[in-house]
């Protein structure tokens, strides 16, 4: 067997299993994947880590239950098929992790366990806690109550939060393909595998394409997504294959498998990870090539006088993104006006603020340490 010491890897790590993971290709779940899985954690979990499994396939559960019914795929029917699921899967991992004398909690989440910084931080609290009691935390989406507004969208999105949510050193996608390849391998043979991507961009997005699975809600698409989200948090990414003989334990022990996406800069703070966490943002603030090299290169705050334009309609204290003169996503942060204010005194210097408000919060619509970077620039905007 390959595995590491508890000086070796990472000392805290998120692993997520794919629905065609626990199927391992066949209709329903397949239970030596699934002793296999628990196999490698507890080894881990013996070596000195600390795991938290992020999990599809309380739907598929659900389904396994009823016996296939013939449904609707209307968010009623998947969260009927997921209330009946979730139970039945969480039961199947703690008579399976009871082999190896390992004790689970289960954790379901939303997205506003996440959005809201209080419920951020009752999550955040809950899994240290359990991390430090050597428990391993199976997370879930709530998919039984969880609604279009609300929903994660897909446990890869799902398990990027949860990694910075711990401060996770390393995330773990597992799949039913090696990694991120050229083109599809499924339509291209001589399509090659990218071992390595140092810097997540458009190319990288384009080459992910998009979910071509009848079981899961994701697909490489949505692993691009969150590997982008979990690496600005400084977590390492790595997608592989589950299929492979102990690939969690041969991963942690450095072995080149898969594809691995490198952190990017240096580990966020408290703060900062939860405004990143933060994806159902309420607006979009345009700047100027001025403000946006300010921001990226010079470790600005934002002012008014670099906006050129507000959309959405936000209060004080909301979430908003950032976006260059061309478009693109450069920043996310928290506003210190509503947009009805920032309408008002965009392209004013701050000194004008009072005047045409007739009160001032702060200088800043968005101050550096509430800023969050999306993407960084090496060159002039414009």
């Amino acid at each position: 067997m390959v595995g590491t010491t508890a000086s070796q890897g990472p000392h805290r790590l998120v692993v997520k299993v794919g629905t065609g993971v626990l199927t391992a290709g066949a209709k329903g779940l397949n239970r030596p994947r699934l002793v296999d899985l628990a196999r490698q954690i507890a080894t881990l979990l013996s070596r000195g880590h600390e795991v938290v499994l992020v999990t599809s396939g309380a739907v598929l559960a659900g389904r396994e239950r009823l016996r296939y019914p013939h449904l609707g795929s209307a968010i009623p029917y998947k969260q009927m098929l997921a209330a009946v699921g979730q139970g039945r899967l969480m039961h199947i991992y703690e008579q399976l992790f009871e082999i190896y004398d390992v004790p689970v909690a289960q954790v379901l989440l939303t997205r506003e366990d996440l959005h809201d910084r209080h419920r951020y931080l009752n999550a955040r609290d809950t899994l240290l806690a359990l991390l430090e009691r050597r428990i391993v935390p199976i997370i879930n989406e709530n998919d039984a109550v969880a609604t279009e507004e609300i929903k994660v969208g897909d446990n890869d999105n799902l398990s990027a939060l949860v990694a910075n949510l711990v401060e996770a050193e390393l995330l773990i996608l597992l799949t039913d393909t090696d990694g991120l390849y050229t083109a599809d391998p499924r339509l291209h043979p001589e399509a090659q595998l990218i071992s390595e991507v140092a810097q997540i961009d458009a190319e990288t997005y384009r080459l992910a394409g998009g979910s071509r699975s009848g079981l899961g809600t994701g697909g490489m698409f949505t692993k691009v997504q969150a590997a982008d989200l979990a690496t600005r948090g400084g977590t390492d990414v790595i997608v592989a294959a589950g299929g492979v003989p102990d690939v969690i334990l041969r991963l942690v022990a450095g072995e080149r498998m898969g594809t691995r996406f490198s952190s990017v800069g240096d580990r966020l703070a408290g703060r900062k990870r939860w405004i990143l966490a933060d994806k159902a943002t309420e607006g979009v603030l345009t700047v100027d090539a001025g403000a946006a090299q300010a921001i990226l290169c010079g470790g600005s705050s934002l002012l008014a006088v670099g906006i050129t334009a507000v959309e959405g309609t936000f209060e004080r204290g909301a979430t908003v993104r950032i976006a260059d003169p061309q478009g693109r996503e450069i920043a996310q942060g928290v506003v210190n006006y509503a947009a009805a204010d920032l309408a008002q005194i965009k392209g004013r210097h701050s000194s004008e603020i009072e005047a045409t408000l007739g009160y001032v919060y702060a200088s800043e619509v968005v101050h550096r340490d509430n800023l969050v970077l999306l993407r960084r620039s090496e060159k002039p905007i414009g």
